[in-house]
């Protein structure tokens, strides 16, 4: 027998890479011939209140997938592009990932603000160049001027939460477990969206193994469909027992846990994003669809 082909994938946040976890746990990657290993990445807890997001690096505190040390890694649609304008490794988005990302802008229970307008000019916690960062400012822009909205950098959704939670920020943009926890603990929300996400693959994936492994994937979304609870636990265990001891799969809302088939990322969908980002000042103004996406998904 053939050994079977090493893959690994540096993961975030679990519920964006929970189709891959079940993929793993059902044995779906084994059957396909494929060797999976997850690595976290981790966020940086020595840095917070950046307000400037040049100062912070589109790939974190150290990254596995720069370092050659993993060959996929999967995050917000904005940051997927980012990362692969400032890769140094020829990485480049080859999809679209499989989880349907949620986040919530949440306030202290007894916050006198009570709709985002009231958010003008306060300080809303995120994680520069994730998906916090990108959707706080998107949501918030529906309801104030940019120049009103103040996001800064204070790291994981852990640290927001903290930062919350002891009234060193205003708001914080949340995706789950954050979401259940904070609701549990009575923080208010005052807005919420969805948004889709993509994966960056380095130049030794072939097109061959993304196809097999996204073959995987398609299995594990439709047991994800059918009941995400019995994977519920991968994203528990990101929640310390300290800040909540009873965390269970009845507490979440699983309407919120949205997942879909793995796609080619379009280039309409693409110049939208990007013009945005460059309105923002996010990103360059000189790249280009051909020259940051490599599709490795048939249509």
């Amino acid at each position: 027998m053939a050994p079977r082909q090493k893959i690994t994938m540096e993961t975030l946040s679990l519920v964006f890479s929970l189709p891959q976890l079940v993929a793993k746990d059902e044995g779906y990657y084994a059957e396909e011939g494929l060797d999976v290993d997850f690595v976290p990445k981790g966020y940086d807890a020595n840095v917070s209140h950046v307000e400037d997001h040049e100062l912070i690096s589109a790939f974190g505190s150290r990254s596995n997938f720069e370092s050659g040390d993993a060959s996929l890694y999967r995050a917000c649609e904005w940051g997927q592009i980012r990362r692969s304008h400032d890769t140094t490794v020829g990485g480049r988005v080859v999809g679209k990932r499989a989880a349907v990302g949620s986040q919530v802008l949440f306030v202290r229970p007894d916050a006198p603000e009570v709709h985002p307008q009231d958010l003008a000019g306060k300080e809303v916690a995120v994680n520069f160049h994730h998906g916090s960062h990108y959707l706080a400012l998107q949501t918030l822009e529906g309801f104030l001027p940019r120049e009103e909205i103040k996001v800064v950098h204070t790291g994981g959704p852990q640290q927001r939460f903290e930062e919350l939670r002891d009234g060193r920020v205003t708001a914080a943009a949340l995706m789950e477990p954050w979401i259940t926890v904070a609701q549990k603990q009575g923080f208010q929300p005052l807005a919420e969206a969805f948004y889709v996400g993509s994966e960056i693959a380095s130049p030794e994936v072939s097109p061959e193994t993304y196809e097999a492994l996204n073959r995987a994937v398609v299995k594990a979304v439709r047991k994800l469909r059918e009941d995400p609870r019995p994977y519920l636990h991968h994203l528990i265990a990101e929640v310390p027992e300290e800040i909540d001891p009873t965390l269970s799969p009845e507490d979440f809302a699983l309407w919120r846990l949205r997942f879909v088939d793995p796609a080619p990322y379009p280039e309409g969908q693409f110049q939208r994003t990007y013009e945005w980002m460059v309105s923002w000042g996010l990103i360059e103004e000189q790249g280009s669809y051909n020259s940051l996406v490599d599709n490795l998904i048939s249509a």
